[in-house]
């Protein structure tokens, strides 16, 4: 017997071939109140749909399709956290409730797509957070962006503190999203408002100075601190740990309470060290009443207890963070630790600066770099730096103050270890044409 008449003979082929001849074929787009009723039956606390080639998710579709060839629409949903726990300056309590709703977020997400899959329709729920996918670290580690995806599906909008602020909920969600290979009858819309106050708490209450009342967002000051102990931050604490020639040498490096919570962090899940921006919030209106009936409470029970929480704030030397917590918390400790995301490619390094650069440590520098790098990877871009402000252009823009020429591989060592420089300036490595002080000036916006 060939092999093509036992495969066809084997009992599984005939018995999904005879099923197959008499099954209906799946319909057409699913009815989007039928799958509201199964998204808010598996758990969800409100629910939307958005079309894979909404404008909103253009840089979103490519990741996505990867995901699941095939895909035609998402599902955003957001799940509801316990207030109290979030607001608690006790971190093992909102730790613990960031943990365990983040576990509950993705089993709504996983009851989506089996009753999905029972209906014939492929589809699939990439994590809430973590784990994710660390082979591209530290380039995108994640499937979909969950945010663009709940603010198209009409969950919410964007605040000023990077969170998602659900109208009804506020900033006390989390986000997750199912991806299908169907069309839906009916998509969700953006809500016409949004749901943010605008009363600053956040700004106030965040212990690096992140977040700035006109809006502006310091991703490393947030990156550093509140994932201390998270990604790269947690290799800066691993190289720390290789790096000490013996225990007592470890300890003057690493306070026992540190190791504790590095500890922690491994055997029961990495612990955030703030998220403050979300406790505080008052926006949303299942939030907003206490509020209303007495914004003095809010400010004495919840704002100030973190505030003034004696803690250690982690920051890199030369940042705006370091300076912030001087001048605006003094009664908290400051640990000057490493920057922990580290590029590995000169096209990491340019999608990068934006993320790193120290706005006030710019503070009157205005001037063009042009950079050539060579070797490995070559590549020319125009960096301007003006009223504090960072603007990147591919290839040579304008007229220069200064122009630096580097090895490529030669620049990422010295962007690890400035120890480097001396040598590779030696060397001929990296060549400035221009005045030094303009080096040294573009070396404090991006700290180490």
């Amino acid at each position: 017997m060939d092999k093509r008449r036992k495969f066809d003979e084997h009992p599984t082929v005939v018995r999904v071939r005879e099923r197959s001849a008499d099954a209906v074929l799946r319909p057409g787009p699913l009815d989007a109140e039928w799958l509201r009723k199964l998204a808010l039956q598996a758990g969800a606390d409100d629910v939307g749909f958005v079309e894979i080639d909404r404008p909103e998710l253009a840089d979103e579709r490519a990741e996505i399709e990867s995901a699941l060839p095939g895909a035609r629409a998402l599902i955003g949903f957001v799940c509801r956290m316990n207030r109290d726990s979030i607001r608690s300056p006790a971190r093992s309590v909102a730790n613990l409730e960031f943990h365990h709703a983040t576990d509950d977020t993705n089993d709504v997400a996983r009851r989506i797509v089996s009753a999905l899959q029972e209906r014939g329709v492929r589809a699939l729920n990439p994590a809430v957070g973590f784990p994710m996918e660390m082979d591209r670290f530290p380039d995108r580690i994640w499937v979909v962006s969950h945010k663009p995806v709940a603010v198209a599906a009409g969950l919410g909008k964007m605040g000023i503190h990077r969170n998602v602020i659900h109208p009804k909920f506020g900033s006390f969600v989390l986000l997750g999203t199912v991806v299908i290979d169907a069309e839906i009858g009916e998509y969700s819309r953006p809500i016409d408002f949004d749901p943010c106050l605008e009363c600053k708490l956040c700004v106030a209450a965040c212990p690096t100075g992140a977040i700035s009342p006109d809006g502006y967002f310091d991703f490393s000051a947030c990156y550093t601190h509140n994932y201390r102990e998270f990604l790269g931050n947690f290799g800066e604490w691993v190289e720390q740990l290789a790096d000490s020639r013996d225990a007592g040498d470890y300890r003057s490096r690493v306070a026992d309470n540190e190791t504790a919570s590095m500890w922690q962090s491994l055997s029961f899940g990495a612990n955030y060290k703030a998220a403050y921006c979300m406790s505080v919030c008052p926006a949303g209106e299942d939030v907003i009443g206490a509020y209303l009936d007495d914004s003095r409470a809010h400010l004495n029970d919840v704002v100030r207890p973190l505030q003034h929480k004696a803690e250690t704030v982690y920051v890199v030397r030369g940042s705006d963070a370091e300076q912030y917590v001087a001048h605006r918390f003094p009664e908290k400790r400051t640990k000057l630790v490493g920057r922990g995301l580290r590029p590995t490619s000169i096209a990491r390094f340019v999608a990068g600066m934006p993320l790193l650069f120290q706005r006030e440590q710019s503070r009157g520098l205005d001037a063009t770099y042009h950079f050539t790098f060579t070797g490995a990877e070559r590549r020319r871009i125009t960096v301007s730096i003006h009223d504090r402000t960072l603007d990147i252009t591919d290839g040579h823009q304008g007229t220069p103050d200064i122009r630096i020429t580097a090895d490529a591989h030669t620049w990422l060592r010295v962007l690890t270890d400035k120890s480097v420089l001396p040598r590779a300036l030696l060397l001929g490595r990296i060549r400035p044409h221009g005045s030094p002080r303009l080096l040294l000036a573009f070396a404090r916006c991006f700290p180490m």
